[in-house]
């Protein structure tokens, strides 16, 4: 095959006009399932303030005198609980220049790049919620950080032996700060049925009624394995392999199973989202930044607290392995 004597081609066009498709794909996830599922509330300070309390405990000896005289049982006081708000911010820094040409895909950088900048600081959002970070209360050069979910959990745990809780259950000094982390174990696990049924069964005891497993992506699929996923009952056609599992059918309810790309993939939780909330100083806003030369700067900021109610309403299967 031979091209024709003198035919102009395109390898030697210099006028063709370039083929750019007016579209961007960006697959980078945005979910966040942590943040979706679990309450939002108010904070009026940078540092966070909430109560929790229990019922005193169930006794068989309950039994009384006809007529018995009553002198009064004493009141257990309430446990308060802090978090600091934290500051996390995002910015783009566009030339004018760049603003003012023929661009495919966006009509204004400016736009666009806030646009993007939005969903990065929500991916960030709920990586920090959902961390083993310790709360710092801040200073004149110390940015404020918030207490994560992971640093919390005391009450409801399956940890391996050398790793420690953020904090004691009860009423405990180190547990209702929020400057106390969990230590991670130096070596790793299997995440298997029995370690998360220890918890459930944890759970149930100490009053938490589970309805959530939050788990990263390798153990997802480990889960799937579990012989109590619900979906292992489920009929599907001749030609679907059904390989997941969403649910999970245990002794104490079925909770919902949900991966999530921005936890830790070393840690599984089990929780009752009612039993937290993000606190919000302020909410996610816009502004504009002084203008320093020919280009345009905003930025965007969100001041923000892990409110954990109960950190007993919660579970945790840490130093799982993340790979096979």
């Amino acid at each position: 095959m031979t091209i024709q004597t003198n035919a102009f081609n395109t390898y030697g066009a210099v006028g063709n006009r370039e083929d750019l498709t007016n579209a961007i794909y960006n697959i980078s996830p945005t979910e966040t399932p942590f943040m979706v599922s679990i309450g939002k509330s108010k904070a009026t300070a940078t540092k966070h303030e909430w109560q929790t309390d229990t019922l005193a405990a169930a006794v068989s000896t309950n039994a009384q005198l006809e007529g018995d005289v009553i002198t009064g049982t004493a009141s257990a006081t309430t446990t308060r609980l802090n978090n600091y708000c934290q500051i996390s911010t995002k910015d783009a820094v566009v030339t004018g220049t760049q603003d003012a040409v023929d661009k495919a895909g966006r009509t204004t950088e400016i736009a666009y790049q806030m646009a993007k900048r939005a969903k990065e600081l929500k991916r960030d959002m709920e990586t920090v919620l959902t961390s083993n970070q310790k709360g710092v209360a801040g200073a004149t050069g110390t940015a404020r950080k918030l207490r994560g979910a992971e640093a919390w959990i005391a009450t409801n745990t399956s940890r391996e032996t050398t790793a420690t809780s953020g904090g004691t259950k009860g009423k405990s000094a180190t547990n209702n700060s929020a400057t106390s982390a969990a230590v991670d174990a130096t070596t790793q696990r299997a995440f298997t049925e029995a370690l998360l049924k220890k918890v459930l069964a944890s759970g149930f005891t100490n009053g938490a009624d589970f309805t959530t497993i939050m788990v990263g992506p390798h153990n997802k699929q480990t889960f799937s394995t579990f012989t109590g996923r619900s979906s292992a009952r489920q009929n599907v056609e001749a030609e679907t392999v059904q390989a997941g599992a969403d649910l999970y059918a245990s002794d104490y309810g079925t909770l919902k199973v949900v991966p999530n790309r921005f936890q830790r993939d070393r840690t599984a939780f089990i929780f009752d989202p009612e039993y937290a909330a993000v606190a919000y100083l302020r909410p996610v806003f816009s502004y504009d930044l002084a203008k320093t030369g020919d280009s345009t700067r905003k930025a965007m900021s969100v001041e923000y607290t892990l409110e954990m109610r109960n950190e007993a309403a919660f579970g945790v299967v840490a130093d799982i392995k993340t790979s096979s």
